[in-house]
């Protein structure tokens, strides 16, 4: 009876750590698609959500406060998306080329800041509203459902707010008039210029608007990990780079990121609970422990690569990709 229960604890706390190690890649592929939406193609991700993350920490923190974190994890990844919108469409640079030195800029801000607080870098622990904003919340009855209850029903705030987030700009981008004028924006800038759309004030808002969302999805990621700051790794470790394959996979369609998200999540959760797995279930599950760790490590981004590969092999083009996703406008040559 005991082996029965611990087993299924450990299947529900390997499902419990798909959602919460991996949601952040949630708010990395909406931010994304939104972006990309309207023509842009950002691969600053990384860089966005290291800078929402740190910046949204340290005020969080500073005034005790996780509105006012999330608050600044929104502005200062929205600065980001200003800078790429500023660079890429009003100057018109190579926005691959942009989107990695933001991505290089905002990891190296991350560190910077970092490190050069020091000792006096900010403990969660010591911040009462920030620890308790980060611990799971309870849903009366729902959470005491068994695995599911635990599963769904008692993670933090900020998981509901990243499934609503990605609900809502499904629906924004399907149903709604502005979200069909930058649909129209992402596949013929031209034409939807020649309809009256402003080209150049939809895909500034809706490149800082995806900027922003990113920088929650760092913030959250930095309260899961308790404001651990390490010299060596970013709390972001690669989640901004998954999530531009995963845009791919999910068809560009926030709502099929969800379960991108969790399909994603199952091999990066991987990493933590082979083990637990292999001990839990041994006849069917014990081979887990025989492979290298290094490999699990790799899991995700070699699930990323394959993602990309088949992309680019593909002889048409997926119906949903923006066509004119990568692709600087000249309103002249319309």
């Amino acid at each position: 009876m005991n082996i029965q229960i611990d087993a299924l604890n450990t299947v529900t706390m390997f499902l419990f750590n798909i959602i919460v190690y991996n949601i952040v890649l949630l708010y990395g592929t909406v931010g994304e698609i939104i972006t990309e939406k309207s023509g842009s193609l950002n691969l600053g991700v990384e860089g966005t959500m290291a800078v929402g993350a740190i910046f949204g920490y340290l005020m969080g923190c500073y005034t005790n406060s996780m509105m006012i974190g999330i608050l600044f994890s929104i502005i200062s990844a929205g600065l980001c998306g200003l800078l790429f919108a500023f660079l890429t469409v009003t100057l018109q640079a190579n926005q691959n080329v942009t989107g990695l030195t933001i991505s290089t800029f905002g990891v190296g801000l991350y560190f910077f800041v970092g490190k050069g607080l020091g000792d006096n870098f900010p403990a969660m622990s010591d911040y009462s509203a920030i620890s308790e904003g980060a611990n799971p919340i309870y849903i009366p009855f729902l959470s005491d459902i068994p695995v599911i209850g635990k599963v769904i029903f008692s993670q933090n705030i900020l998981v509901y707010v990243g499934v609503a987030i990605a609900i809502l700009a499904w629906v924004y981008l399907k149903y709604t008039k502005p979200g069909l004028k930058l649909r129209a924006i992402g596949e013929n800038p031209a034409a939807a210029d020649s309809m009256g759309v402003n080209i150049t004030l939809y895909k500034y808002i809706h490149i800082i608007i995806g900027s922003a969302i990113m920088g929650i999805g760092g913030y959250y990621m930095g309260l899961v990990l308790r404001g651990s700051f390490e010299g060596s790794s970013c709390w972001t470790d690669g989640y901004g780079w998954i999530a531009i394959a995963l845009v791919i996979f999910a068809s560009w369609s926030p709502a099929k990121a969800i379960l991108g998200t969790i399909i994603f999540g199952f091999f990066n959760t991987l990493q933590s609970r082979s083990g637990s797995l292999a001990q839990a279930f041994p006849d069917f599950l014990g081979w887990l422990k025989d492979i290298p760790a290094q490999f699990y490590s790799a899991l995700p981004f070699l699930i990323t690569a394959i993602v990309l590969v088949a992309e680019s092999m593909r002889k048409r083009k997926n119906k949903n990709e923006p066509s004119a996703v990568g692709i600087n406008y000249y309103r002249e040559d319309r």
